[in-house]
């Protein structure tokens, strides 16, 4: 250590599952054919073949009409040809008409389900001529009256319950009644409308050619008839944008971060169907591909596109009959916003994470911190492994509280500390029954008896209820913080006052690229006034600590003691064995050290602003970063500003090791994993001194983020990663990250544990943790966006009617340096019935879950295989729902649950989102940040990041003067099929924004908005819009202002024009169609291999 000499500054130096009606073919067409016991069927010839519409030629006899799938709006069928970039289209393709037959009338708030079948011969019928006048699906004129079906009617939603303010409800009873089980079969709306057999499907899982889109949802169609697509990118058809076939696409720009795609919630439980309705039979083959085929899904080995002539397209269902993630968020909305009562019905999941509801505390947690797979739990394990659904929770202790609801309260026992089981352990929860008047109890898991301590005794109701339940958190919520004592915390001493310790980089990437000045300014004007404060004590100065240091290929710490006149550097040279050369002046009070902070973050810009360092170091700073905190006795947290690789001579030097080469291959996972287990143990010796670590990367290289990104991941912190970053175009995205890293930064030093009834256990933990041992998850921080996954198996036989309870405790430091335990408690319910597990299902869980232990094998076993296995999970789960609970059903026909109907949209979600897809359009860097994300992610974040949420601008209704915020447009299904020429789209994914401008937008809308007076006027790097002062501008800007704030990330927007260079990474979200850059299977294509799959398991 060297005292560096005076400068001449003058100083030193984060329901049912619904049912089904069946498609039922005959000799001479297709019939809708009704449940069994549901409405009669509208007479028609029983001989001859049914109705048709006047427009469609008749059909030959005997013919069938092979299934296919879509490809996706952005060009044909891989394997296909297109015409090349410039070509005229070619000229339309001749389409075999299908038939349809009109549907009866359907019950309200019925499920969905499919039945696909083909011809009796099975064979492809031969293309038919061209029908003259044949028009564009959109511009199809309407049906004659007499053949329209009913539509259905509209659900009906219960308001939601709330318990009078004056009356408080006894604990939950263990006991407690499961609700009475409603049939498992009912009716929603038409199935989908198959068609016979076609080139390019087949046994090897080869995609069909595409469907044309039919009409609006909610008016199904009784006859549909294929109409052929354009075959030019320009100019645009009317109706629907499609971007053209021949469209090339372009290498993603600078300064673009990684795509992903998003997610969307399953539906809610729907009310039972007339007695007796359940599907009618139906069958399903496939033709052979009339050609060569490729892997399913765009998996390796799929041929590129020829530049050659497409074949005419082959008819299939209408995406608009496929259950709509849209459509089920906004029927859970109108049935469940408003308050939701926790703990008062066992077996009911709870309101999907896409609903905005008002958690209140009746004796169990709120599902904002605990999400269950399944909300019945079936009592054997043979039981569950018969349904291959996983018994899995998500649990995110910190996670935010909604407004309106009631705040975590806190108990202090005293000297005793919180009353626990004697045997298991567990603390005091609404769930324990007392016994001999009060003076034992027995626990609710494990069903040992403790006594009381005498601290705690009271006297028992004539219900054997504590006279004082209503005084205690513990005896009447789900979820409620406890004081610790001296004997939770390590080596039985009380933890100071946590800190936060900014590290910022002053080499030559960091200075050149305005990252240097930029944090310095940040957190001079706006950082040292947002740090968290205690809750209650929003107007008091924030307790938490603060230091600083910089480094280059050197560490300088600063002395920052109020007593100072000006701050002092000290420099630390020795790499290998580094620490802190001070203890005293390092972590200081913001509000005593105000000026000596203030001079310091205007000085250190300008002491590096002439640096030529290159070269890096990371591991130290760490390092240093942990030693400043032992030697302060407190936990922390490390936020670390860094630029490049670390290649300097130092512990945790890394060499360049990217080659994209690997990327999809089974080597990949050599890539994906950490260089050595320096940054990983370097992590969990972070956990151990109780310190958190928040990187920020700004790169425009490779940095091994598989292997520095290890040191955030182990110790519950956030990577963050800017690539190309400039601070006069991603500044400001990154000094609100840095907000929101700094206010969530409120419970350091974590240790949870989860515990489960008798006969069930948690086994297997998904998330950014350190696990010691088998049952203590550790962290250095918990942040309020995280959480972790974790699988439960069975010990033991279960018995019907019983519960199974779930406690989740964290023991963390406060901001004011207080150890607490935050419990929250959770009730499910049992059953022997797999109907039963199967009405209880929370596909958001499960998605999370799945996603998160499928990213932990991908390090273990090739991209391919996991992607099989998550196609392989997907078709068991709805094969044992298809043999188990609708086996009176046809063999051939689709059936899906209520509650898991969307599960093929998601699972096909995860496949394409580009942290398990391969290929040279997303870096290995892009890959691993994405990796790291995904495993953090709580529910409600992998909602969005699997499926997007699109939604139009170009019409939105004013504003009502008196709203406090601005109203958000109903969202619209991820399709490009959605997209108008005209209009304007806005898309999140919870990490970036697109701003898609159609061709045809109006002038006056543009110029309102933008400024200027076409489109060809609108930047093409514009990240922000122009604040201009008009109603629309304001609105709208209104609108990404209020989506940014639900999200957890600041997201930076793009502007996307139609037919620009980013175009093809912008549709690239649009998870129901074929992937633009990879191929992957559009969303008709996977739901039909998922029913080929299931017909296999099936036989």
């Amino acid at each position: 250590m060297t005292a560096a000499p005076p400068s001449s500054q003058g100083w030193s130096h984060q329901t049912p599952p619904m049912a089904a009606t069946s498609v039922q073919s005959s000799q001479h067409g297709w019939q809708q054919q009704p449940p069994p016991h549901g409405p009669p069927m509208p007479p028609h010839s029983s001989g001859g073949p049914p109705p048709q519409h006047p427009s469609m030629p008749p059909m030959p006899p005997n013919s069938s009409m092979g299934a296919a799938a879509p490809s996706s709006a952005f060009g044909p069928p891989v394997g296909h040809a297109k015409p090349a970039m410039g070509q005229p289209p070619m000229p339309p393709q001749s389409q075999p008409q299908q038939q349809w037959t009109g549907h009866p009338p359907m019950p309200p708030n019925s499920g969905w389900h499919g039945g696909m079948q083909n011809g009796q011969n099975g064979q492809t019928p031969p293309p038919q001529p061209p029908m003259p006048g044949q028009q564009h699906q959109s511009m199809r004129p309407p049906m004659p009256p007499q053949q329209m079906m009913q539509p259905p009617m509209p659900p009906t939603s219960m308001p939601p319950t709330s318990m009078p303010p004056t009356s408080m409800p006894p604990p939950p009873n263990l006991r407690q009644q499961q609700q009475p089980t409603p049939p498992l079969h009912a009716q929603n709306q038409p199935p989908p409308m198959y068609s016979g057999g076609g080139g390019g499907g087949g046994p090897g899982g080869g995609m069909p050619p595409p469907p044309m889109r039919g009409p609006a949802p909610g008016n199904p169609p009784m006859m549909m008839q294929q109409q052929p697509k354009p075959q030019a990118s320009v100019p645009y058809p009317p109706g629907p944008y499609q971007p053209g076939h021949g469209q090339q696409q372009q290498p993603p720009p600078p300064m673009m971060p990684p795509s992903s795609v998003g997610h969307r919630p399953p539906g809610p439980p729907m009310p039972p169907p007339p007695p007796g309705s359940q599907a009618g039979p139906g069958g399903s083959q496939w033709a052979p591909p009339a050609g060569p085929t490729q892997g399913y899904g765009g998996f390796p080995g799929q041929p590129q596109m020829p530049q050659q002539p497409a074949p005419p397209a082959a008819k299939s269902l209408d995406p608009d009959q496929m259950p709509s993630a849209v459509q089920v968020m906004e029927e859970d909305r109108r049935k469940n916003s408003g308050q939701y009562e926790t703990g008062q019905q066992l077996g009911q999941p709870p309101p999907l994470v896409s609903t905005d509801f008002v958690a209140v505390d009746r004796g169990g947690c709120s599902p904002r911190f605990i999400r269950s797979t399944l909300y019945t739990v079936p009592c054997t394990s043979d039981l569950l492994k018969s349904t291959h659904i996983p018994l899995g929770l998500v649990v995110s202790p910190m996670a935010e509280l909604a407004p309106g609801e009631a705040p975590i309260y806190l108990s202090d026992l005293g000297a005793s500390g919180p009353v626990r089981c004697i045997r298991c352990k567990a603390y005091m929860s609404p769930y324990m029954t007392w016994l001999d008047g009060g003076r034992r109890f027995q626990c609710a898991l494990c069903g040992g008896t403790t006594d009381t301590p005498e601290t705690y005794f009271a006297h028992l109701d004539h219900t054997g209820r504590r006279m004082d339940t209503y005084q205690r958190p513990e005896l009447h919520l789900g979820s409620y913080e406890m004081l610790a004592t001296a004997e939770y915390c390590k080596g039985g001493i009380l933890p100071g006052t946590p800190g936060l310790v900014f590290m910022i980089d002053v080499g030559y990437r960091a200075v050149k690229s305005g990252l240097t000045a930029l944090v310095c300014a940040h957190i001079r004007d706006r950082i040292l006034d947002l740090l968290p404060r205690e809750e209650g004590q929003e107007d008091s100065p924030s307790a938490l600590r603060v230091g600083f240091a910089t480094y280059d290929r050197v560490i300088h710490y600063y002395n920052l003691s109020p007593g100072l006149s000006q701050p002092q550097m000290l420099l630390v040279t020795d790499l290998e064995d580094v620490f802190v050369p001070l203890v005293d002046g390092f972590l200081v009070d913001p509000s005593e050290s105000e000026s000596q902070i203030g001079q310091l973050l205007e000085a250190i810009p300008q002491l590096f602003k002439d640096t030529a360092e290159t070269e890096s170091i990371l591991g130290p700073v760490i390092e240093s970063g942990i030693d400043a905190f032992k030697s302060a006795q407190c936990p922390g947290k490390l936020i670390v500003f860094h630029t490049g690789l670390p290649t300097a001579e130092a512990p945790g030097k890394l060499k360049n090791r990217d080659d994209r080469k690997l990327l999809g291959s089974d080597k990949e996972k050599t890539l994906l994993s950490p260089a050595s287990d320096y940054y990983t143990q370097l992590g969990q010796r972070c956990v151990e001194a109780g310190v958190g670590v928040d990187l920020f990367v700004c790169c425009d290289s490779y940095v091994d983020l598989a292997s520095i990104g290890q040191v955030p991941f182990v110790t519950g912190g956030s990577l963050y990663k800017y690539t190309y970053f400039q601070a006069s175009t991603q500044g400001r995205q990154l000094s609100l990250d840095m907000e929101r890293a700094v206010q969530s930064s409120r419970a350091f030093d974590c240790v949870m544990r989860v515990r489960t009834s008798a006969g069930t256990r948690p086994v297997d933990f998904y998330g950014g943790m350190y696990m010691a041992n088998t049952t203590d998850v550790e962290t250095g921080v918990f942040g309020s966006d995280k959480a972790v996954a974790l699988e439960i198996k069975h010990d033991d036989k279960l018995a019907e009617g019983e519960s199974v309870l779930i406690q989740c405790a964290l023991l963390y430091t406060g901001i004011g340096g207080q150890r607490r335990l935050r419990i929250h408690n959770l009730a499910l319910a049992t059953s022997a019935q797999m109907p039963d597990v199967f009405r209880s299902a929370e596909l958001d869980a499960l998605i999370n879950l799945l996603a998160k232990s499928s990213l932990h094998q991908l390090l273990k076993r090739g991209p391919k295989e996991v992607r099989e296995s998550l196609i392989s999970r997907c078709s068991n789960i709805l094969a044992a729902y298809r043999k188990n609970c609708a086996s009176n059903t046809g063999p051939g026909q689709l059936i899906l649950p209520e509650l898991m109907k969307l599960l093929p949209l998601y699972i096909n979600a995860i496949i394409k989102n580009d942290a398990f897809q391969t290929g040279s359009d997303v870096s290995t860097d892009d890959r691993s940040y994405l990796m790291y994300l995904c495993e953090s992610m709580d529910v409600l974040a992998s909602n969005v990041f699997f499926y997007p949420r699109l939604m139009p601008l170009h019409d939105l209704p004013p504003d009502s003067p008196d709203s406090e915020q601005p109203t958000l447009p109903a969202f619209i299904r991820c399709s490009v099929e959605r997209l108008d020429q005209r209009g304007v789209y806005l898309l999140d994914n919870g990490l970036v924004m697109f701003l898609w401008v159609g061709p045809s937008v109006d002038p006056h809308w543009i110029n309102q908005v933008f400024g200027v007076n076409s489109l060809e006027e609108i930047q093409k790097d514009m990240t922000e819009l122009p604040e201009l002062d008009t109603p629309l501008s304001m609105q709208i800007r209104g609108v990404i202002d209020l989506i940014r704030r639900k999200r957890r990330r600041h997201m930076r927007l793009f502007v996307v024009r139609a037919r620009d260079k980013m175009e093809p990474w912008f549709l690239n979200f649009l998870v129901e169609d074929r992937g633009v850059s990879n191929g992957s299977s559009s969303y008709v294509d996977f739901l039909l291999h998922i029913h080929k799959e299931i017909r296999s398991l099936l036989s």
